[in-house]
């Protein structure tokens, strides 16, 4: 296949990075893609995630595989209003593409009108929104295959139960009641034509039926808000959830409470659970401030927002999504314990 060569391919196909880059890299191509030489990727970046796109065109490079590499702010003003439509034709070529870029402020909209293409061509996505060094050196190293096996015996659980129950020792106490119509998906890492996934993968989630209950947020909050405030350990937001919807937010940061407030009430629907997922990475050892990552770490998240009605069936809708991730959990799927102290308790 003849693809132009664009700026961008110029521009990554030439600069250097850090070697250590690659084993991320390498697994993100073959082993959670499974890039094939005669498919075409679309490689969307900026600025400040150059260099871990340089060393994921470097693969792409030594595969054999044609891609098309753009650079967002070569393109237009960032945040973005709209996602550029050079991008999203050519998203309409391909049968993979590779999203890694830094969030910025209300840029969520142009990243769904990204994800509407995938979905309705059902390309191989890899979703790296945020991705730093950092995660490609722990998350992206991890053994996906070993991920795989212990999502996959999650989410068989959980597809037969009727309500999840998580606590923590900081406080949480959450009870999450299912909709058999809704459906759970499986985002290992190993990605497939059903679903986009985020790298590093590993979780399995649903919309939800109800969720009621407390969650104490000592990990992180999601979106652009993870980058602003990190690592919540010493400063939690502790939030109440009634009827699926948030009714209370506290936290000793004022501005973090303010600032998560402000987000999940966007729209009519901002402020209800649209997600409820269990991490599944067994390989990662803390939270690390990045969502990214972090919401792979074992253990319980929610989401407030759109709830991926594509995929899951729910039928309602929101422009905004934010995931808050806690810590040491203990986890009951009906009356069976599946995990004590963030530690599974079924055999990888």
């Amino acid at each position: 296949m003849n693809v132009p060569v664009s700026q961008a391919n110029r521009q990554l196909n030439t600069l250097a990075f850090d070697p250590e880059l690659t084993p991320g890299a390498r697994n993100a191509v073959n082993v959670c893609l499974r890039i094939q030489p005669s498919e075409k990727v679309t490689v969307i970046t900026d600025e400040a995630t150059k260099e871990i796109a340089a060393s994921l065109v470097h693969e792409l490079e030594t595969l054999g595989a044609p891609y098309r590499a753009w650079v967002l702010e070569d393109l237009a003003p960032r945040p973005l209003v709209n996602c550029p439509p050079e991008i999203t034709d050519d998203l309409e070529t391909s049968q993979v593409s590779i999203f890694a870029v830094q969030a910025q402020a209300n840029e969520l909209r142009t990243r769904m009108q990204m994800t509407d293409v995938v979905n309705r061509r059902k390309i191989r996505h890899a979703h790296m929104v945020n991705i730093n060094r950092q995660i490609m050196l722990e998350g992206m190293r991890a053994d996906f295959l070993k991920v795989d096996r212990i999502s996959t015996k999650v989410v068989d659980m959980v597809r037969r139960a009727k309500q999840i129950r998580a606590k923590t020792a900081a406080g949480t106490d959450l009870t999450a009641d299912l909709n058999p119509n809704y459906r759970w998906l499986k985002t290992s890492g190993i990605i497939s034509p059903d679903k986009w996934g985020n790298l590093p993968g590993g979780e399995v989630f649903t919309a939800p039926g109800e969720v009621n209950g407390t969650f104490v947020i000592d990990g992180v909050v999601g979106d652009w808000l993870c980058a602003k405030f990190g690592d919540l350990k010493q400063n939690p937001l502790t939030i109440r959830v009634k009827s699926n919807r948030l009714t209370d937010a506290h936290s000793p940061n004022k501005t973090l409470e303010e600032d998560f407030w402000r987000y999940t009430h966007t729209d009519e629907n901002s402020d209800r659970v649209g997600e409820f997922a269990i991490g599944t990475n067994i390989e990662l050892k803390d939270v690390i401030g990045q969502i990214l990552q972090d919401e792979k770490y074992p253990g319980i998240h929610i989401a407030f927002g759109n709830p991926y009605g594509e995929h899951t069936g729910a039928q309602w809708f929101s422009s905004t999504h934010i995931d808050v991730v806690g810590r040491g959990f203990d986890i009951w799927v009906d009356n069976q314990q599946i995990m004590r102290a963030g530690q599974f308790l079924l055999e990888a």
